[in-house]
């Protein structure tokens, strides 16, 4: 399906009708073996920028791009001259020439956000300190097969207001799912995020695990501190 963003940083630039389609477009991939038989991505490149170290967006965006008939190419910071001095601004020009999309696993979000403002072409949130849109569509789209609907669903949260957590509230959002958010009180999530949902859906935020925890058909939990301590 075609966005009408370029890019996908938080999960905010999609509109729902966007969302709802990414889940159901891989729940119908899922279903035909994972192997499309039209290989929309066929002659395309993806630049995968990694900061931080990782297996699973590694092996899944890599996979991915085979089973849909691109390449993926893996760049750590050894291998580009972003480690050595080179402006974020200019590697997105740069791979802007040679690529079809860039995704990053970066530390700071406003690492992502400069990739996107000066690439010309798309660019994925692969993981930020402040955002994991791409972990919030696997959920999304597993609870969906799971419970065959969205709207009105009941999830909750328990953990700190991590990377996780601010894109869950956005996928709540978008899908109309209501969501209870339990965090310690010096871990909030991002307020940002908040009013995006107050604005689509229903949101509570409590210190409280059980509390956020009852009648939640689906509970998505993490340590209940924040991982940069």
């Amino acid at each position: 399906m075609m966005l009408k963003t370029k890019d996908i940083l938080t999960l905010g630039e999609l509109t729902a009708d966007e969302f709802d389609g990414l889940l159901k477009s891989t729940i119908k991939m899922k279903s035909e073996n994972n192997i499309p038989q039209d290989r929309p991505l066929q002659n395309k490149t993806l630049a995968m920028i990694f900061q931080k170290p990782s297996t699973r967006t590694r092996v899944s965006f890599d996979v991915g791009m085979y089973q849909l008939g691109g390449h993926a190419l893996s760049l750590s910071s050894s291998d580009m001259q972003l480690g050595r001095g080179e402006s974020i601004e200019d590697t997105a020009r740069t791979l802007s020439r040679y690529v079809d999309c860039i995704m990053a696993r970066v530390y700071d979000h406003s690492s992502i956000q400069a990739l996107a403002k000066h690439a010309t072409i798309p660019v994925i949130n692969g993981l930020s300190d402040s955002f994991h849109p791409c972990q919030t569509l696997a959920d999304f789209t597993t609870i969906l097969e799971h419970k065959g609907r969205l709207q009105d669903l009941r999830i909750a949260w328990v953990g700190d207001g991590n990377n996780v957590c601010n894109s869950l509230i956005y996928g709540a959002a978008l899908s109309g799912a209501s969501l209870s958010v339990a965090t310690p009180q010096e871990c909030q999530p991002i307020s940002s995020a908040v009013r995006f949902a107050k604005d689509h859906t229903e949101i509570q935020l409590t210190e409280n695990a059980s509390e956020a925890a009852r009648n939640a058909y689906v509970i998505v939990t993490y340590t209940f501190k924040s991982i940069h301590d």
